[in-house]
This record gives C-alpha cells, sequence and structure tokens, in this order.
C-alpha cells in the first residue's frame, strides 16, 4: 500500500498535473491541501474518472483539504472537532483499517504574528484530538503541509532560518510533542541523501539551486511504521510546466 501527500497550491490550476502524476504513481492514498475550491467547484468526476473515491472540504480562494483513495473509505470527517475554526485545514478517514489524516497547517507568517499564534493554538489542539484518535485507531497517519522544517537537516540554510517562521523553537517542539504521541516521521525512517526538500520558493532560482525546506511529511503509529519499507520525496513535479512550490511525499507500507 502506498500513501502519500501533495500541496498542489491549487487544484483548479493543477489538476492535469495530479491525474498524471497518478497515471505515473497509482498509489493507493493521496492527500492534497491547498485546493483552494469550495465544495461545489471540487472536480469529484474527474478524479473518480480516474479511479479514486474521494473526500474533501473547502473554501475559496484558500485552505482546502482532500483525501483520495482507490479503496473504500469510511468514517470520513472535517475539521478538528476539539477546535472551532472556519478555514478547512483537516479531514481524515478509515482506509483498509488505517486512519488516514490529512492536515494543511498554518504558515504562521512570521514569528511576532497573530498568525504564528494561531498557528501554535492550532497544533496544541491538533496534539490533543490526535492523541484521542490514536487511541481509538492504533493504525493512525498524519499526512501534510505540516509548515514545519523539524530539524536543520531539513533546510537548506540553517543560519539563514534560524528562528524564522517555519522553523522556529516553538514550532518545532509542536512537531516533537506530535512525535512523542508514538508517531515515526516515515521519511527519517531510512537513510537519505542530504539537502532532500518538499518545498521550494518560486523566486530567486529556489529550484534550480535547492533552496529548499523539508515541510510536508508522513507522521506514521508505531504499528504501521512496522510495515513501512520506504518513504521517499518525488522531485519530477516540481519539474513540470507552472507547477505548485510542493512537491509529492510517499510511503510503502507493506
Amino acid at each position: 500500500m502506498k500513501i502519500s501527500t501533495w500541496n498542489v497550491n491549487s487544484l483548479k490550476v493543477r489538476l492535469p498535473q495530479v491525474l498524471q502524476w497518478l497515471a505515473d504513481n497509482p498509489v493507493d492514498v493521496l492527500c492534497l491541501q491547498e485546493t483552494k475550491l469550495t465544495d461545489d467547484k471540487f472536480p469529484a468526476a474527474e478524479l473518480e474518472a480516474a479511479g479514486y473515491q474521494v473526500a474533501f472540504t473547502g473554501q475559496k480562494t484558500y485552505n482546502g483539504v482532500a483525501i483520495l483513495s482507490r479503496l473504500p473509505m469510511t468514517d470520513v470527517v472535517k475539521n478538528n472537532p476539539l477546535f472551532d475554526d472556519e478555514q478547512q485545514r483537516i479531514i481524515s478517514a478509515t482506509i483498509d483499517g488505517i486512519r488516514i489524516v490529512c492536515a494543511y497547517i498554518p504558515n504562521g507568517q512570521a514569528v511576532d504574528s497573530d498568525k504564528y499564534q494561531y498557528k501554535l493554538k492550532w497544533l496544541e489542539a491538533l496534539r490533543t484530538w490526535l492523541e484521542q484518535q490514536h487511541t481509538i485507531h492504533p493504525k493512525i497517519a498524519l499526512l501534510g503541509d505540516y509548515n514545519i522544517a523539524p530539524e536543520d537537516a531539513d533546510v537548506h540554510d540553517p543560519a539563514l532560518w534560524e528562528g524564522q517562521v517555519l522553523c522556529s523553537d516553538a514550532e518545532r517542539a509542536a512537531f516533537d510533542r506530535l512525535i512523542n504521541l508514538g508517531l515515526k516521521d516515515a521519511f527519517r525512517m531510512f537513510p537519505q541523501e542530504p539537502k532532500c526538500f518538499s518545498w521550494w520558493d518560486y523566486r530567486q532560482l529556489g529550484f534550480r539551486l535547492n533552496k529548499g525546506l523539508r515541510i510536508d511529511h508522513i507522521l506514521l503509529s508505531a504499528e504501521l511504521a512496522q510495515r513501512c519499507t520506504a518513504c521517499i520525496i518525488d522531485r519530477v513535479p516540481r519539474k513540470w510546466e507552472q507547477p505548485s512550490d510542493h512537491t509529492p511525499v510517499i510511503a510503502t507500507l507493506d
């Protein structure tokens, strides 16, 4: 079973790329973030024609998340029931006995901003809810754009990013609290080449010069981590014309 995550930065713009990527990489589950579509505009028919069931929640212009699955989905839940939030950032479902949680964690803007405080509160509410979910679902996976580079190895220039949003101590501590629920960072379970990133700024030749961050993650509960045989970042879609600034991450579960 292959599960994956991809911040597409507008599904309206990136739908042809998603369909092409799925044709080339027929994963079992794909979690999407930043779909930026109201539910009535979601391209369910096109994705279903490609062989995927869909569950989604969105809003105009911002945010929006979706789960695409080649397998049946049950018990779909939108958002975090413990956090009152108009922003559409979480959707979860059970697929083949695995609780899949797709999350688009807030960016935070800047460490001295109200949006940063919102991000920290959002993350704490996520941790509390995920702790409950983990008790109910021992096989649980949290996939998405975390907007957190958890270690200096996940940053192209740690000195430049030190203390900045996405790399601040408080954000990394929040990531560690998720790990401390008994989850494993699937990518770091395996030897990886240095300077492996999942996001690159559109500006200043970010991708060409590999000035990126690893902020898209797949966290697995212990039972799933034991089944995980590989986790990779697929850089190919970032090379396509008019790409998302993020690229997919894929974990393989036996």
